[in-house]
């Protein structure tokens, strides 16, 4: 029989899909409050992906993304996705936009094997957690890189994402190390 213990903390990664930069800037304020000291932001640049989010975001979002110091417990997803969905619901409203979100937060977290997005969609490659909220093995670390997995968005399987999420690794390889949060030199 296997021995039960806590598996270590993870890092929180913060992907922002955004009618433009301007959007982006608004809202990580929120989330500073929030999660507390971003640690490497990927800044917002033009996403050109799939054309499924212009009747909410618009012809040209952007997308930008934020990892953040402070380890979390994993089964916090739960609460930081119901969360980052109730904030997208308060920008709509502020926006006179209800229902039609100008702002998608796509929160998920890291370990050193896995890369994980919560999501409130069911599919089979998804595992449920609580509250309506769902999980998805998104990459998979494999010889010194990020990997795919079949139903992996094809954004998320792009170079610009994989390097910035390798080097989200990094750090939380220097943290699990050195039990400290990596500083630039």
């Amino acid at each position: 029989m296997g021995q039960i213990k806590k598996p270590e903390n993870v890092c929180l990664v913060l992907g922002i899909l955004a009618k433009s930069r301007a959007e982006v800037e608004s809202v990580r304020p929120a989330l500073a409050r929030k999660f507390g000291t971003e640690e490497l932001a990927l800044a917002p640049f033009a996403f050109e992906f799939t054309n499924y989010y212009r009747e909410e975001i618009g012809n040209t979002p952007v997308r930008a993304f934020f990892s953040y110091e402070t380890p979390i417990p994993r089964e916090e997803i739960v609460e930081i996705k119901l969360w980052t969905n109730e904030l997208e619901l308060e920008i709509a409203a502020a926006h006179g936009t209800p229902g039609l979100r100008p702002v998608n937060l796509d929160p998920g977290y890291m370990t050193l094997g896995q890369f994980f997005l919560a999501t409130t969609k069911d599919q089979r490659q998804r595992v449920y957690i609580r509250d309506g909220i769902f999980v998805e093995p998104t990459l998979y670390f494999q010889n010194g890189h990020f990997h795919a997995f079949e139903w992996t968005y094809r954004d998320y399987a792009s170079p610009r994402y994989i390097e910035y999420l390798e080097e989200v690794r990094r750090r939380l390889a220097y943290r699990h190390t050195t039990g400290k949060p990596y500083r630039l030199r």
